[in-house]
């Protein structure tokens, strides 16, 4: 797998952000954010920010924080395949430094990891009803 950030890595419209919000697989706390996730059917994760400003209040930090979540990501994509994951900052989150921001993401990416359900796989029964038999 690339370890783009493209477009399709994304999610960009309000129809995927509900969908994550009103049915995550996958919740994981972690100091000042909340990582969201859902199982997406695809061969690839995708990622959404929520960041507002009563959050975090001034826009360059903000922004430090995207850069810092999408590299994030972006490195460790190929663990998160079949996730669409929204983080959503908290209170205080513009106020951690970027090492220990990238150390804290490095283990919430393995944590969602390990939630990772297991596809269900349809297996076919033979049984006395069946118009096999």
């Amino acid at each position: 797998m690339s370890q783009d950030f493209s477009r399709e890595k994304r999610l960009l419209t309000p129809r995927h952000f509900k969908a994550v919000f009103d049915s995550p697989t996958g919740k994981v706390p972690g100091k000042n954010l909340l990582l969201l996730a859902r199982n997406n059917d695809l061969d690839h994760p995708r990622l959404g920010l929520v960041i507002g400003k009563k959050s975090v209040k001034l826009s360059v930090e903000r922004n430090r924080l995207k850069r810092l979540m999408r590299e994030s990501f972006r490195l460790h994509q190929d663990s998160l395949v079949g996730w669409d994951i929204v983080i959503v900052a908290r209170k205080g989150l513009g106020d951690v430094e970027n090492p220990e921001l990238i150390q804290h993401f490095g283990k919430l990416w393995k944590r969602l990891a390990r939630n990772k359900p297991v596809p269900a796989v349809k297996t076919e029964t033979v049984g006395v009803d069946s118009p096999d038999a």
